[in-house]
């Protein structure tokens, strides 16, 4: 494994030589515009192994995406390599559906310290709530980003990280979305607290979510990629394409049903992913 060759994927030609925040940002950036969150392998018959090496072989070699546990291993190993002071932390996710966190851990991100600062880095949480910069460890401050406005509120210990969302524009489509929000709307995010984590504490979640017939990433194929402008996300059949802040506090958000062949020529246009195996979405 070769940081040089990581560089060269992420398409980074700046200096690393200072680990500051600076660099972490132009880093990071460059790893989410670069490497989709998508659980592909699932629906292609593949297994997904959580080591280091299978991991940077997918997304380094074989120009693929991953979803958390595979994109913020390997961003972890490349901010070691270049010397930050950082560590693994679990979080647990919020389900809309359920309207609760997750009970179990279910999510890796990272913290990051730079001159006495703590800094929360996670590129693998894809789609509308991937934040596009190093977000400040502080309690009850607003963070705003190209995305929308990310803050963290801090209960005894435990850490909570939520978005602000943007009301939603959809062309041509008389029906909004369900999801649209009103001005101002809260979404709950994931859960988290401090607390150091190796890899292989998510060993078993990484089995589980690929046996689990009930979560969301056995039933639906996921990729999703940040732009300069906005995101990409196919799910399913089902591609969308987002344009952050298209007027004042309002995303642009463009859907297109696809045929089977139209994914295959969509993952490599817009996300530059060429499968190995035969996707069933």
């Amino acid at each position: 494994m070769n940081i040089q060759e990581y560089f060269a994927r992420i398409s980074y030609n700046d200096s690393h030589k200072d680990a500051d925040l600076q660099t972490l940002t132009v880093i990071f950036q460059h790893h989410i515009h670069a490497i989709p969150f998508e659980n592909l392998s699932m629906h292609c018959g593949e297994t997904i192994e959580l080591d280091l090496q299978s991991t940077y072989d997918k997304i380094v070699r074989k120009k693929r995406g991953g979803w958390c546990l595979e994109s913020n291993h390997l961003l972890f190993w490349a901010l070691q390599e270049v010397g930050y002071d950082v560590c693994i932390l679990g979080g647990n996710c919020y389900d809309p559906a359920e309207k609760a966190y997750t009970a179990e851990m279910n999510h890796i991100l990272m913290k990051v310290v730079i001159k006495g600062n703590s800094y929360i880095v996670d590129a693998g949480f894809g789609g509308p709530y991937q934040p596009w910069e190093p977000l400040l460890l502080i309690s009850g401050k607003d963070q705003p980003q190209g995305p929308g406005i990310f803050r963290f509120m801090e209960d005894n210990g435990t850490w909570y990280f939520e978005k602000v969302k943007r009301n939603h524009y959809i062309p041509e489509q008389s029906v909004p979305l369900a999801d649209t929000p009103g001005l101002g709307n809260i979404r709950k995010i994931y859960t988290f607290t401090l607390e150091p984590r190796h890899i292989n504490d998510f060993q078993e979640l990484n089995t589980y979510l690929q046996v689990s017939p009930d979560n969301i990433l056995q039933k639906k194929s996921i990729c999703s990629l940040q732009t300069t402008k906005g995101l990409y996300a196919l799910v399913g059949w089902t591609f969308t394409e987002v344009m952050y802040n298209y007027k004042e506090d309002v995303d642009l958000v463009q859907i297109t049903n696809l045929t089977d062949e139209e994914v295959e020529k969509t993952l490599k246009d817009k996300f530059n992913i060429v499968l190995e195996n035969k996707l069933t979405p």
